[in-house]
């Protein structure tokens, strides 16, 4: 069996708040295949964000350990890329001058910068809109750039967190499209966190589903949709409301035990 592109190994999390130590996340073990998309969701404040960090190497575990390609994630690197909900684009650059900026810090000369940011840019969907500032671009626009300037770094792993989540439905399914059609052309592996059924079965070969707090891997469901963006309309295929129906009741009991918590928490 080939080793996984990404390992999580008994995994944990925690940190201090107001005085006491809360357990974020708790034993997880999860394998990530070279090139796949997997899907993780789960109840607000179950850690997927959390998890996600520490796949990035923005944050570091309490226990266990992550494994890129074998080897211990110590940091932040160029081999993941990140995207997250809010944009953060800089303002004073163009939509070339964000996706070039990192590849500045690379050193890469500035012919070569300008020729790949236009290619990531073409890549999204944002042909023509170069020299755009980012207020002169809609929600939609600059979740491409800022996926485009993750893309730009060329990394093997992608790790998005609710990138779409922010965006009105019509914007969100035609950037899930976009985005499915990108992992298609390049063969990234992708982590992509989301609270949205829907947009699990619709993007994951894999969805796994998180308790409530500390999160833990409750389970994780195959979704055996291939050929996505070939099939006309996934939504309305009967294997689709099967997957979402799996999900969304491995899902009911763990939203209901974390809304509990939550309640119980403002009696004390």
């Amino acid at each position: 069996m080939s080793t996984p592109k990404i390992r999580f190994e008994n995994v944990g999390k925690t940190f201090r708040a107001r005085g006491a130590t809360v357990t974020a996340l708790r034993d997880i073990n999860l394998d990530v295949r070279a090139g796949e998309f997997l899907v993780i969701v789960g109840p607000s404040g179950c850690g997927k964000s959390t998890l996600l960090d520490l796949a990035g190497g923005l944050a570091e575990q309490t226990s266990g350990r992550i494994l890129v390609d074998d080897k211990p994630v110590t940091g932040p690197g160029l081999d993941r890329g990140i995207v997250f909900q809010q944009y953060a684009l800089l303002p004073w650059r163009t939509a070339q001058g964000n996706i070039e900026f990192g590849l500045e810090a690379k050193n890469v000369p500035r012919r070569e910068r300008a020729a790949k940011a236009r290619e990531y840019l073409d890549l999204v969907g944002l042909t023509g809109f170069q020299d755009r500032y980012p207020h002169e671009l809609s929600g939609g626009m600059k979740q491409r750039v800022a996926i485009a300037r993750s893309l730009a770094f060329d990394p093997d792993v992608l790790l998005m967190d609710e990138p779409f989540a922010a965006l009105d439905a019509q914007t969100r399914d035609g950037l899930q499209d976009e985005l499915l059609r990108i992992w298609e052309k390049t063969g990234k592996t992708i982590i992509f966190i989301t609270h949205g059924i829907e947009e699990a079965v619709y993007l994951g070969q894999r969805v796994a589903v998180m308790t409530s707090r500390p999160g833990r891997i409750k389970q994780i469901v195959d979704v055996g949709i291939d050929a996505r963006s070939a099939t006309e309309d996934l939504r309305s295929d009967p294997r689709f409301a099967h997957y979402r129906h799996e999900i969304w009741t491995l899902l009911r009991d763990e939203v209901k035990r974390a809304r509990s918590e939550e309640l119980e928490g403002t009696h004390v």
